[in-house]
């Protein structure tokens, strides 16, 4: 590759400007992607430092114009080096161009105004002071003397507290400034984004199990192992606790540790029990911050100022140069996967950087996804298990309550009389309710009332979607059939939609349970910066009973007096039109339902649901992880589904409905003109929603056994696309996709 793209200035604004060099024969065979090098740059051909983003047969620049050449490689590329090259990494494993999976990795800084603050330093030494002393009593100088007084007690004073608290001038300190009594200094400040005044307390007893598990990963660690380890906790099982005391001897060993947790789920609360154990020294990423506090987050990084990045999964580019530990809580969340190109997935990418830096992988969750058990019984991961609560209380005990029979009895509510009954009770006794309306897949699949029956797929057994045009549609295999008014299964009326929301919930319980007072979080009560802390610190001051809300409440909360949890709609995420159904729902109903009995009292878990015989139900309400995971298995391997398969999504748009179809219908011919028995092409279909903004869409699904077969295809597709003159629309890929199209 004789030319190189590079880029002078590591940001994002100027990643559409490489310049293209000539890689002269002695580093021919030397340079690659990632390298920071020294070029001659601009009209007096200075000598500056770039970084390689490309390299290239074909220049692409103009007969008669001679490109400069690279001058030398550095041998240290620095920390843009390997995010350059994790971008590469990500591009060739996931589409997508090499810029877009930069714009992606590198860290998005924009600019920020820097906040300075001034300190008065005392100069003068005690002879001195006090000789200033008795002489701006003798002149009445009262300013004066109020200042002095103050620098006698403290060597360093801010100037903001001795201008409005002291009401000392500022001529008064400039004259003690030119006496050189004083010094006049300025600091850079950060925006604070961390609670202030919170103690620290990093003394941690760790039980038996625990301690098992920290010395195991900590010993791998010593001993240069980079195995990925899978922690599979129950919920309130001290899986934190862990985390913490492997961080610990990380940052101890001079190395940097990042902690990815799902947006939803960082908390407060989950902030401050790491602030109390590593202070200062931690930096955060979230949506909420502004601007300003984003920039002081990342400086403080390449200041050298920070050990420990908190954040969700954009947190996984934070710029440390010694990453010696990426833990991923809650590993199983669907957030950890990228919607925008490319669509990559945290872990996959907290794998490669881990490898780059030679350091340690820690998944944790108490629903490991279906990918990650499948590796840990496969030792592909090291698994460590905590089946206990840390403070021994058991788990709740979980009710399912059967809908279609409190439908048969005439209960019409939406609260079934075993909730009813349990929620009175816990008012009685003013413990704490949470009430988790389960909304996803709320959209497109139709259930009976009376028996539970679910329309699905003949081919590909995922719920068929309702459309606007009456058609029930599946968006695998592009299977329909008519909107139906009565049940096939036991002849009811009662088949429709489910059609209710939080605050359709909260107006009932103010009517049925007019003595309580309630809490709501959802999107429209969190829309402020501090919308959640203001909710949960007003629901752990007990001045609500009840709080009601989506899978918001049920991520990152400990409130230990909750001893009542009810699951409305359990049903709704068990039908979604997509593979991951079942094992979405059993994850949010083993985490709804490990939110009850946290503190001294036991707690009780009701299910609400219409199909009480589900797997994923049943599994759920008896806490059972190795149930459900063998029974899902037998499933996903029979359907070819991830894990025990492989799944790449082709996803086609268009702004025009015929040039679609055009371009869909040539690469369906294209892949099934060239596919083998290794793969299986189904589509094109229409996607779950068909036209978003006049933009059609349209998928294509390629099943294969092993994932680097489908890389392949993505590359034949890549490479069919650049050499046709097709510009009908634009093609994407999604590996493995968390979520239907």
């Amino acid at each position: 590759m004789p030319f190189a793209d590079i880029i002078v200035d590591i940001s994002i604004e100027k990643l559409n400007r490489p310049f293209t060099y000539e890689v002269p024969d002695s580093l021919l065979d030397i340079v690659k992607i990632g390298d920071q090098v020294m070029i001659p740059f601009g009209r007096g051909n200075s000598l500056k430092k770039g970084f390689v983003i490309g390299l290239k047969e074909e220049s692409g620049v103009e007969e008669g114009i001679i490109l400069k050449k690279i001058d030398s490689i550095l041998p240290d590329c620095g920390i843009y080096g390997e995010l350059i090259r994790l971008s590469k990494f990500m591009a060739e494993q996931f589409g997508g161009t090499l810029n877009q999976a930069l714009r992606t990795c590198l860290p998005l800084k924009k600019p920020g105004k820097i906040k300075e603050k001034e300190y008065i330093y005392r100069k003068a030494d005690d002879d001195t002071l006090s000789l200033e002393i008795a002489e701006a009593n003798r002149k009445h100088a009262v300013a004066r003397l109020r200042l002095l007084e103050a620098l006698k007690e403290d060597m360093v004073i801010p100037r903001d507290i001795i201008v409005k608290k002291l009401h000392v001038p500022g001529d008064t300190i400039r004259k003690l400034a030119e006496k050189d009594i004083i010094v006049i200094d300025k600091k850079r400040e950060y925006r604070e984004v961390l609670p202030n005044g919170i103690n620290r307390n990093t003394e941690i007893v760790l039980n038996d199990s625990q301690k098992r598990i920290v010395d195991s990963v900590i010993a791998d660690y010593k001993s240069g192992a980079n195995n990925v380890s899978l922690i599979k906790g129950v919920t309130g099982s001290g899986k934190t606790e862990v985390y913490m005391e492997i961080m610990d001897a990380v940052i101890r060993d001079g190395k940097k540790v990042i902690l990815l947790i799902p947006e939803i789920a960082l908390t407060y609360q989950t902030l401050i029990r790491y602030y109390r154990r590593f202070g200062d020294r931690i930096a955060v990423l979230h949506s909420k911050l502004s601007d300003g506090e984003r920039f002081d987050q990342i400086s403080r990084v390449e200041n050298g100022e920070v050990d420990i990045m908190i954040g969700p999964r954009s947190a996984l580019f934070t710029p440390f140069k010694d990453i010696g530990l990426i833990v991923i809580d809650e590993e199983h969340e669907n957030a950890y996967k990228s919607e925008q190109i490319p669509r990559y997935h945290a872990v996959a990418v907290a794998k490669e950087r881990i490898r780059m830096s030679h350091g340690m992988l820690i998944l944790g969750s108490a629903t490991p996804s279906m990918e990650s058990f499948y590796k840990a019984k496969k030792g592909e991961y090291k698994l460590y298990e905590l089946n206990e609560r840390f403070y021994k209380n058991p788990l709740p005990e979980v009710h399912i309550a059967d809908m279609r029979e409190e439908l048969r009895k005439g209960n019409v509510s939406i609260f079934s009389d075993k909730l009813d009954e349990l929620i009175k009770d816990r008012l009685n006794k003013h413990e704490q309710i949470m009430l988790f309306l389960n909304r996803r897949g709320i959209s497109g699949f139709v259930s009976c009332r009376s028996c539970g029956y679910v329309v699905k797929c003949p081919n590909c057994d995922v719920s068929l979607t309702l459309h606007s045009n009456k058609k029930m549609v599946c968006h695998y295999c592009g299977y329909e059939t008519p909107e139906i008014k009565t049940c096939p299964s036991c002849g009811s009326k009662y088949i429709a939609g489910f059609k209710v929301g939080t605050e359709k919930i909260e107006e009932l319980i103010h009517k049925n349970y007019p003595e309580a007072t309630v809490l709501r979080m959802d999107a429209d009560t969190t829309k402020g910066k501090t919308g959640h802390e203001d909710i949960v610190a007003a629901f752990i001051n007990k001045e609500a009973d009840i709080l009601i809300g989506t899978q918001m409440i049920v991520k990152g909360h400990d409130f230990p007096d909750v001893t009542l949890v009810g699951i409305l709609a359990a049903d709704m995420s068990l039908f979604a039109s997509d593979y991951h159904a079942n094992e979405n729902t059993f994850e949010l109903l083993t985490q709804a339902a490990g939110r009850a009995g946290r503190g001294n009292i036991p707690g009780e878990v009701v299910i609400q649901t219409y199909n009480p015989e589900n797997f994923a139900i049943k599994t759920a309400a008896s806490h059972d992880y190795n149930a459900f995971y063998n029974e899902e298995i037998m499933y996903r391997s029979l359907m070819k589904y991830p894990p025990a398969g492989n799944l790449l999504t082709i996803m086609i748009t268009s702004d025009s409905e015929e040039k679609i179809e055009r371009l869909a219908g040539d690469l369906a011919s294209v892949i099934r003109g060239a596919s083998d028995r290794s793969v299986t092409v189904l589509g094109p279909v229409d996607a779950t929603i068909k036209k978003i903004n006049n933009v059609y869409r349209k998928v294509i699904y390629i099943k294969a056994k092993e994932y680097e077969t489908l890389v392949i295809w993505k590359n034949r597709i890549e490479e069919y696309r650049r050499k046709t003159e097709y510009r009908d629309g634009s093609v994407g890929f999604d590996f493995n996709p968390s979520e239907s199209f």
